[in-house]
């Protein structure tokens, strides 16, 4: 594995383990933090996401952690080359992310009879079961996630704003709005690595008391980002950041 590989790989195993830690913390039962509400939940996976940044920038990565990102990345250069082997690394840091909340909370699961309670430690769901409109919600969330941290990173940004090094609290920050404001439709997967690996992961772990793992809705958190992703890199494009 190359070190930007790695560096996805790492970037997003981290975002995985503290994003999908914060949602297991708060619903599992017999946490000390369990019921500590929505606003705990985003603001863990804005600080989530400011972690698997870092990371993956120092381990030798550029910091998608998404392949909708990647995605995005790509129309807007017209390259495509990292965007499988990326997206193969992401995937497989977000189910090694999940296996360790696993493994971290392992007591919790027997205490937690609630299967959907359990599936959504790994992966998303939405509040009203609409595929349409649920895959309109993770295009929208995954398309303003993609256009301004695309606007954080330009050129004019750089000359007239922030010092770079802070572009991974600012993209931390962009995903704590995205949730407040837009996760309460799907729970904000913006991500197809984030929903997918864990989905597998949940489906391979042992967990005790498990139920199903929702496959029929596990496209909608795949396909919605995607096409978010590319409208939001071919934007980009147009208007030349």
């Amino acid at each position: 594995m190359n070190h930007e590989m790695f560096g996805e790989f790492m970037g997003t195993l981290v975002l995985i383990l503290l994003g999908n830690g914060v949602v297991a913390g708060v619903l599992l039962r017999k946490s000390k933090a369990e019921d500590a509400g929505w606003v705990a939940i985003t603001a863990g996976w804005a600080l989530a996401v400011m972690c698997g940044v870092f990371t993956a920038i120092a381990c030798g990565g550029p910091g998608h952690l998404n392949p909708a990102v990647t995605l995005g990345v790509a129309v807007t250069s017209g390259d495509f080359s990292k965007l499988v082997p990326y997206a193969a690394a992401q995937i497989l840091g977000a189910i090694a992310g999940a296996t360790v909340v696993w493994l971290h909370y392992l007591p919790h699961w027997r205490e937690t009879p609630d299967a959907d309670r359990q599936l959504a430690c790994f992966a998303t769901s939405p509040a009203i079961r609409n595929p349409g409109a649920n895959l309109l919600s993770e295009l929208i969330g995954t398309f303003i996630l993609v256009l301004v941290a695309g606007a954080i990173g330009s050129k004019a940004v750089a000359a007239n704003g922030p010092a770079p090094g802070l572009a991974p609290y600012l993209v931390g920050s962009l995903i704590w709005g995205i949730g407040l404001s837009l996760g309460g439709t799907t729970g904000y997967a913006i991500n197809p690595a984030r929903d997918l690996g864990p989905r597998i992961a949940h489906a391979l772990l042992p967990i005790a008391k498990k139920g199903g793992s929702d496959w029929r809705y596990a496209p909608v958190p795949i396909i919605g980002p995607l096409l978010g992703g590319a409208l939001a890199g071919a934007f980009i494009r147009i208007v030349h950041f």
